[in-house]
């Protein structure tokens, strides 16, 4: 069994320190976090969610969602059992907050090799919560940046800073979801915290990979015009102005139950984070919305249409009209 790490001894047990949650476990006592794949069994830290693959799927990256990096490929995704969140509108609760979810072992070398097949350009954690899961992907990153795949992390943002370090020298590219601009909207909806995910995204923007966000909204919950003018001032100031942004439209899943988005709440929402940032998209609606503008002379650079990319409007990472770089990840 893979040695569980992130675990210090406290009051004599244990308590994880992977995320901010802190799961502790007294001594003599057992059991796993509310994540389902750490926890503590005969008084030592185990793993028990150690290669277990809730789903294994070749996507197009732009379904991740990620535009601005390898647009128009391919990756294999998969994702541990289960979350360090507790979301009440989860899209994929089915797999996120059950006991039971089926799973196929996948040892770190098959993986691997499964994220180089059939066109993939790599490996994409996401589904769940990958966080969650630092052994496994540990184990299994180096391996696939060995064969010269890409290792992407679809993620809450939910970790805490020393091991986002250090996920950060075997990690290419991270979408993370920002939830809301109100620390109560975590609490409430989530047994999350917003400052923690802000960590998260001012680390990355910092580091040497690729970001992009994701916020999905809510009608009556997330859908304060004021709170969007501030997130959009905080992503342009502390991330950058090219920081991508994909604004996605809510349908009622798990417990949660809302009317969905308008699609005119999203294209007001959409005008408001323009003025801030150079790239903000529309996802979960029909068609528009999607392509890649070059913000200086206003060419499609990548055309979307679904899951149909054109890229031929690119030139490397740049517009091929005018040349501006648009910090699109282009080749590995």
């Amino acid at each position: 069994m893979r040695e569980a790490e992130w675990f210090v001894k406290s009051d004599g047990g244990w308590k994880c320190m992977l995320c901010p949650r802190g799961c502790t476990f007294r001594e003599g006592a057992g059991g796993r976090g509310l994540c389902r794949v750490r926890g503590v069994k005969d008084g030592i830290p185990y793993l028990p969610g150690y290669a277990e693959c809730v789903s294994l799927s070749i996507d197009p990256i732009e379904k991740k969602p990620l535009y601005h990096f390898l647009p128009g490929t391919v990756i294999l995704s998969t994702g541990p059992p289960g979350c360090n969140l507790t979301c009440d509108f989860c899209q994929n609760w089915t797999i996120s907050q059950s006991d039971d979810v089926p799973t196929r072992h996948v040892p770190p070398q098959d993986l691997a090799e499964m994220a180089m097949s059939r066109g993939s350009r790599g490996i994409a954690f996401t589904y769940t919560e990958p966080a969650i899961w630092f052994e496994y992907i540990a184990d299994v990153a180096p391996l696939v940046r060995d064969l010269g795949g890409a290792v992407v992390m679809v993620s809450n943002g939910e970790v805490t800073h020393e091991p986002l370090e250090s996920y950060i020298r075997f990690t290419d590219a991270w979408n993370v979801d920002l939830k809301s601009w109100s620390p109560e909207f975590y609490g409430k909806h989530c047994s999350g915290s917003l400052d923690a995910v802000l960590d998260t995204l001012k680390t990355l923007a910092a580091s040497r990979c690729h970001l992009e966000v994701t916020f999905l909204i809510i009608p009556g919950e997330n859908d304060d015009p004021e709170e969007w003018r501030e997130m959009a001032a905080w992503l342009s100031g502390n991330c950058g102005r090219d920081t991508v942004l994909h604004i996605s439209r809510y349908f009622p899943r798990y417990r949660l139950r809302r009317e969905p988005t308008p699609v005119e709440t999203l294209v007001s929402a959409m005008k408001i984070f323009s003025e801030n940032l150079d790239h903000v998209y529309l996802g979960n609606v029909s068609a528009g919305y999607s392509d890649t503008v070059c913000p200086s002379c206003g060419a499609v650079c990548v055309d979307r249409n679904g899951w149909a990319v054109d890229t031929s409007g690119l030139r490397g990472g740049a517009c091929a009209s005018c040349g501006q770089e648009l910090d699109i990840v282009h080749e590995l």
